[in-house]
């Protein structure tokens, strides 16, 4: 659907649901159902040991290969909804709410280090009958999908990293913000949601205004297990582990940055060209931290090209 499509359906929807004196809860329920919905995707949950998982996948399978998604800090499944609705024509698509985000289990004493979530992502996949698939990442999902596609070679197919954190040979103003105590990405009052999205996105997406404010109120809720979260990311990216152990990715990589994230530097996809040994990067002129949300349809081009390019002769 064009982007002038989706804008006036969902003008209508909201101005539709304003009228009708529809809760907040229930205008943001229904945008985010019809944006799942036009990107063929379904939500659906399942329980591994103690955690209970959400995640998307294909309303319809297709007869193709697959691609699992996973979201950066602080957000969730959703994040991929407006890439995928250009791919899953031709892939089946899995985008997974990780612990301690979005709709899926949120415990405190669990481990958020790199390895651990890399390691409970496996459970989860295998949980999910998955064994060969494309992986994709942003920020600290960008992260976990380098450090699998290090650690299960056998699984993956190829890795597109957007945006990942792990390397911060270049400080950005994130890193100049949290060193002030002041971290942007963990809203706590009214008004810190709309700083994050401006911080993280040079290219905003269209939203109706009830809409960010049930945003706002789920992630100040989450405030504390983010805080625990973030402080096991920071604990990772200080280890130079990563760094090394990505050297062993055997699988194609692509790497998409844009040149206006303040999140993690697009100068540190230097070191991840230069430390994977089948990567290539693409710099995106006038885009912020997540290329998937702020480009979508540019963002699923890159990836088809990619596949033609170097998966497709292996």
């Amino acid at each position: 659907m064009p982007r002038f499509a989706t804008r006036n359906l969902l003008f209508v929807l909201t101005v539709s649901l304003l009228l009708s004196a529809c809760s907040r809860q229930g205008l943001y329920d229904t945008a985010i159902g019809l944006e799942r919905s036009m990107s063929g995707l379904e939500a659906d949950t399942l329980v591994v040991g103690e955690l209970t998982i959400a995640y998307l996948r294909n309303e319809q399978p297709v007869d193709g290969e697959t691609i699992v998604m996973i979201h950066g800090f602080g957000a969730n499944k959703d994040n991929w909804t407006r890439l995928a609705k250009h791919l899953t024509g031709d892939f089946n698509v899995y985008a997974i709410d990780l612990p301690g985000h979005g709709d899926s289990s949120k415990p405190l004493d669990i481990g958020y280090h790199f390895d651990e979530q890399t390691n409970r992502l496996a459970t989860i996949l295998d949980e999910l009958g998955l064994d060969r698939f494309h992986m994709m990442g942003n920020s600290m999902g960008g992260a976990i999908t380098a450090l699998y596609a290090a650690n299960f070679p056998g699984q993956i197919r190829s890795a597109t990293l957007f945006d990942p954190a792990g390397i911060w040979a270049y400080e950005s103003d994130l890193s100049d913000q949290v060193m002030a105590g002041d971290n942007p990405l963990i809203p706590t009052k009214e008004g810190d949601f709309e700083r994050l999205v401006d911080f993280a996105l040079e290219k905003k997406p269209f939203v109706p205004w009830p809409v960010y404010s049930v945003m706002e109120e789920k992630a100040i809720a989450n405030r504390e297990v983010n805080t625990v979260i973030f402080s096991d990311i920071r604990d990772s990216t200080m280890a130079s582990a990563f760094s090394e152990r990505i050297t062993e990715i055997q699988a194609p990589v692509l790497i998409v940055w844009g040149q206006e994230d303040r999140i993690t530097d697009p100068r540190n996809s230097d070191i991840f060209v230069q430390q994977i040994p089948d990567a290539r990067k693409v710099i995106l002129e006038g885009v912020g931290h997540a290329p998937m949300i702020e480009v979508p349809e540019e963002s699923a081009r890159l990836f088809r090209q990619f596949l033609a390019e170097s998966v497709k002769t292996r």
